[in-house]
């Protein structure tokens, strides 16, 4: 499903060249859960971010589904994002001027999904997220723990072939990281690929593989 290739990331300052990623070779097969572990620094958001198609590789090759993202054009990487990638951001990306339930529903609208099927679908997310109460809210008027309970229903609502989560129980108490854990522990079994970066070896427990990362290189 996924395949890196001597993949690399720096940023240029002159003739001066700060590497994130170093030479990154990795195979992620549909249906795995895999948590990509490290300390602050080792390069594994941004590898998630290229995964994701947030951000480019400055070198190699990275494949998705068969299809050569670093050969695609910009529009092409947004269209297969939006048909195949679900992503849990460490921040949030909540839009401030759209309530709670305009946020989860967004992802239905890129994806045209008629509207009484997007008002069942995010109603059936609103109550399996047990956030109901809190629909007409704007993401100011929530908590961090709440922010990002969002941001996961947002990321699950359209049944994504992959989800890609950076530090998804960062912002949440125990009894609802572990609640989250076990959603996507759920979706894993259905069919859904999972790939989470977290400081959390409990989290990371959860994953089939442990990738885990120092100074921009894969050790194991």
């Amino acid at each position: 499903m996924i395949s890196l290739r001597n993949v690399t990331k720096y940023y240029s300052a002159g003739s001066l060249k700060t590497f994130v990623l170093r030479n990154i070779n990795l195979d992620i097969k549909e249906g795995e859960f895999v948590s990509i572990m490290g300390p602050s620094g080792s390069g594994k958001s941004t590898l998630l971010h290229i995964l994701g198609m947030l951000d480019e590789a400055s070198e190699g090759e990275y494949t998705f589904l068969e299809k050569p993202v670093h050969k695609l054009s910009e529009k092409q990487r947004g269209e297969l994002h939006k048909d195949s990638i679900g992503f849990v951001f460490q921040s949030y990306h909540l839009i401030d001027e759209l309530t709670v339930y305009e946020n989860i529903e967004t992802p239905l609208l890129y994806q045209s999904v008629k509207k009484d099927e997007r008002k069942s679908m995010v109603a059936d997310i609103l109550d399996r997220f047990n956030i109901v109460a809190k629909k007409d809210l704007f993401p100011h008027q929530l908590s961090g723990g709440q922010q990002q309970l969002v941001g996961i229903a947002r990321a699950v609502i359209s049944r994504p072939k992959v989800i890609f989560a950076d530090e998804p129980t960062g912002n949440l108490n125990s009894a609802q990281g572990k609640e989250i854990m076990e959603l996507f522990s759920q979706l894993n079994k259905q069919g859904t690929t999972i790939v989470q970066v977290t400081h959390s070896e409990d989290s990371a427990a959860y994953g089939g593989r442990i990738i885990s990362m120092l100074d921009g290189w894969i050790k194991a």
